[in-house]
Formats: structure tokens, sequence, C-alpha cells
């Protein structure tokens, strides 16, 4: 941490604690604008969310009870446009949580030169306790309770970690039935089903991107990626979407991890039918053919790319001591410790940052708010070669930036990003 950095967190009141997710990022994105030396007004702006909502409220259940639920939304910086950011459903949602992944959403936006700034939401919830109904009724009263703060020119929500697409149409609908425009008002969501106005490849956009970013910066580590193996943390849509496109890239998947376990196999492990297998049982573990192996087995899996792609800091100092592979490509937000983070750097470990990797759900997302407004539909083929270049032009970008400040991928991401923000303050000034 720079002394710049402690002096604006002093400034605002932070409590230095090591374990803070939201301290994590927000150092990451300090110390960098002190690379930069970019004005202490911006680097202040930056250091806290512009609006925090919590919202109570409760939620009828099948057996006639009822139970209270506590929701998030965080609106970090709209300088480049609406607030951006998708809603998790999760046991482990809390207002740091939210707060550090708006960050990292403002980040992102700014990094893919899109007009949208960076925000973020959740419930406190295991949406997998629920029944249909129970989620449905769930959805509708805390975007009830949200309403007056998100709409299609304030702020766009999207799916996250326990969330899908049924879940945005019922966001869609609920903000249309409670005072939204009929019409435009499906805009108010992005990841919705395409009968709703989704844009086509919207599930498989954020593996999709991921994949993107192998493709243009593996071969600078001198790694064939028709040839590589990997190994994937979570398989969800980001983790099991990256596998089944690296299949017809001709990457070999050796082993998985999630919260059922993990599983592995020399010869590769089938990306399609294990997808299949998780749709149908909930988790990768009693795959077919595949051998059991334990969590550390797993992290020393002999791979040339390990695909963190479940929940954040899951590489902690311990992770990164047993990881083999020579290249970490982020697929989930912040899923490296600071602590992990310098163990890899040390054994010169490559790390491939999430801003950047997981950019491209965000990217489509642009693409079906864009449509929806214009009320247009879009080819999947146009999404997916607009997807292609902007996740191409990023990469280069991000290349150029490391080698003129000597830095590594994380600190370019963010340099690439904070120089676009600060160029767009430079312009409209501060109100008033």
């Amino acid at each position: 941490m720079g002394d710049e950095t402690r002096g604006v967190l002093d400034e605002l009141g932070f409590r230095f604690d090591p374990d803070d997710l939201y301290l994590q990022v927000i150092t990451n994105v300090l110390d960098t604008a002190e690379l930069l030396d970019l004005p202490r007004h911006l680097r202040l702006i930056l250091a806290q969310p512009t609006n925090e909502l919590i919202v109570h409220f409760p939620v009828l259940m099948d057996d006639g009870s009822y139970r209270l639920y506590k929701g998030y939304r965080v609106q970090h910086n709209d300088i480049l446009g609406p607030y951006k950011g998708g809603i998790r459903y999760h046991a482990g949602v809390s207002l740091d949580h939210v707060k550090a992944l708006a960050v990292l959403m403002t980040m992102k936006c700014a990094l893919m030169r899109l007009p949208l700034g960076g925000g973020k939401g959740g419930v406190q919830v295991d949406p997998r306790a629920l029944s249909p109904d129970e989620l449905r009724r769930l959805t509708r009263r805390f975007i009830s309770g949200i309403g007056t703060f998100i709409g299609p020119h304030v702020d766009v929500p999207a799916p996250d970690v326990g969330t899908n697409a049924q879940i945005m149409a019922w966001m869609a609908d609920t903000y249309v039935n409670t005072g939204g425009d009929r019409f435009a008002g499906r805009a108010v969501v992005t990841g919705k089903p395409i009968e709703m106005g989704g844009a086509p490849g919207r599930e498989q956009a954020t593996g999709q991107g991921l994949v993107e970013v192998l493709r243009c910066l593996v071969p600078s580590f001198g790694v064939d990626l028709t040839e590589a193996t990997y190994a994937v943390v979570g398989y969800g849509n980001v983790g099991s979407w990256v596998a089944r496109l690296l299949d017809r890239d001709g990457a070999t998947l050796r082993s998985v991890l999630d919260h059922t376990g993990a599983i592995g196999d020399e010869d590769g492990l089938d990306a399609w039918e294990l997808a299949r297998h998780v749709a149908a049982t909930g988790g990768v573990a009693g795959f077919p053919g595949a051998t059991a192996i334990d969590t550390d087995e797993f992290w020393r899996s002999d791979v040339d790319v390990m695909i963190p792609a479940a929940l954040e800091q899951m590489i902690t100092e311990r992770e990164a001591g047993l990881i083999r592979a020579g290249i970490v490509a982020e697929g989930a937000n912040a899923p490296t410790t600071p602590a992990g983070e310098r163990v890899l750097a040390d054994r010169g470990i490559a790390v491939l940052p999430a801003i950047l990797c997981n950019a491209g759900g965000v990217t489509v997302s642009y693409h079906e708010w864009r449509q929806n407004l214009a009320a247009e539909t879009t080819r999947l083929d146009d999404i997916d070669g607009w997807l292609r270049e902007t996740m191409q032009a990023a990469c280069e970008r991000v290349l150029a930036v490391a080698k003129r400040h000597d830095c590594d991928l994380r600190t370019a991401a963010y340099a690439d990003a904070l120089d676009h923000l600060a160029t767009v303050y430079a312009q409209r000034g501060i109100f008033p």
C-alpha cells in the first residue's frame, strides 16, 4: 500500500483489515492511481460508492410462514453511464462484499470502453433452499424494494452467482408492473430470456470472453492453447462455458473443483457431458468415469492454466503455494487474496486479471441493453464478432500499458481503466 493510498483511506476513516475484500479491491485501485499520479479528488471519489442501499423485506414461504431477508444495491460510479452490475443470491452476501464487486464493475466497464458505470446487488439467501414459487416471491419483493433506485437509464442489474435468466424475467416484469415504462422497461435488466429481449449468446458470454482473453494472451507465455491443459474451480455458468468452448479449441480439461468435491482425469474430462451431469445433479461429484481427488491434489494439478471461476478469495497463500500451473486466469471476481497473489508473483506464475477475463458478460449485456432501448434484435454472429473484437482490443491495450509501465497485467488493467475514467472526469469537471 502506497503512502498516498494510505492517506486517502485515513482521510475517509477506513479501518485497515487485510482480510476485507473491499479494502483489497480499493487498495489495488488507489495504488494504481498513485502510479499514474491521478488527482487526489479523483482518488477520493473512487474510494467510496456514490450510493449504498440496504432493504429488509418479508417473503411468504410455501408453508404459510414469513421470513425476513436482507438485500443490497450498491452504486459505485456513473461518470461513464448508468450503473451496471449483477445481482447475486448467496448466503455470504454482505455490504462490503457488494461494494467491492461494484468497484470492480466500474473498472471493468471503463476497461472495455462501455458507456456504463459500476454497480452490484445481492440478497443474503441460499436460492437452492427455496422452491421456485418462494424464489419468485423473494425476487419480486426485492425488486419492489429497490425499484425507485434502478431503471433503464439509471441502474441496470444482471445475473450473477445464484441468479439466472428466469430471475431476470421476474425482475423486469416486477419493474414494469410497479411503475416502470411498459415497453422500454424491459431494459431495466439484462441477461433475460431471448423471448423477453435477451441477447443471443448472453448465457455463455462471460466464459466466452475469458476464452478470447486466453486466445489473445497465453501465446505470449509460450503456451499453445490448442494443446494446453487446464483445471477449473467452479462448474457453474462461467466455468462450464469456458470448458466447453476450450474443448472446441482442442485444450484438455484435466480436473475440476466445486462445492461437491474434486474430480480429475489425466486423459481429459468431457466438458459437455460434465455440464449435463452438473445440471442434473448439482455438482461435479460422481461424474462417471472420473476419479475423485482431494482438494490439495486438485490444486497441484499438472496443467498449463488454472481457472478460478467460482467465488471470491479462493486462492489464499496456501493454495497459491500448491498451484503448478504457469498461468492463473481469473474467471471469478477477485478470486486471489493479496497474500495469495504475492506467492504467485514470487513463484513466477502469471495472473490474467478478473476485470479483463470476466468482462465478456457485461460487454454482451451492454449489447442487450442497447437493443432493448432501440426495440431491435441482434444476430448471434454479430454479437460474437463484436465481443471478440472488444475483448481483443482490451487485451492489446493492457499489454501495451504493462510494457509502458513495466508492471504486471492486473496493474496494467486497472491503469488503463483509470486513465479512461480520469480523462472523462477532466472533460466533464466536478459539479458544480
